[in-house]
């Protein structure tokens, strides 16, 4: 997988995890799946390249 030029800094992916965190815990825990899909999907849809996105599935299936 290659990183973009526009790459978020430490600071902002530190910003998006907690976004993250905190969103998961507002869906519950029986939800969190069907949370989780659906930001998959707006994310692959907003990315617009299935490749890539294939790509960053295996990068997050990495060291589970």
């Amino acid at each position: 997988m290659t990183t973009p030029s526009s790459a978020l800094t430490v600071a902002e992916l530190e910003t998006v995890y907690d976004l993250l965190a905190q969103s998961i815990d507002r869906a519950g825990t029986e939800k969190t799946s069907l949370f989780l899909v659906k930001l998959a999907l707006l994310n692959a849809n907003a990315l617009a390249d299935v490749a890539r996105f294939q790509d960053h599935l295996e990068a997050a299936l990495q060291d589970l």
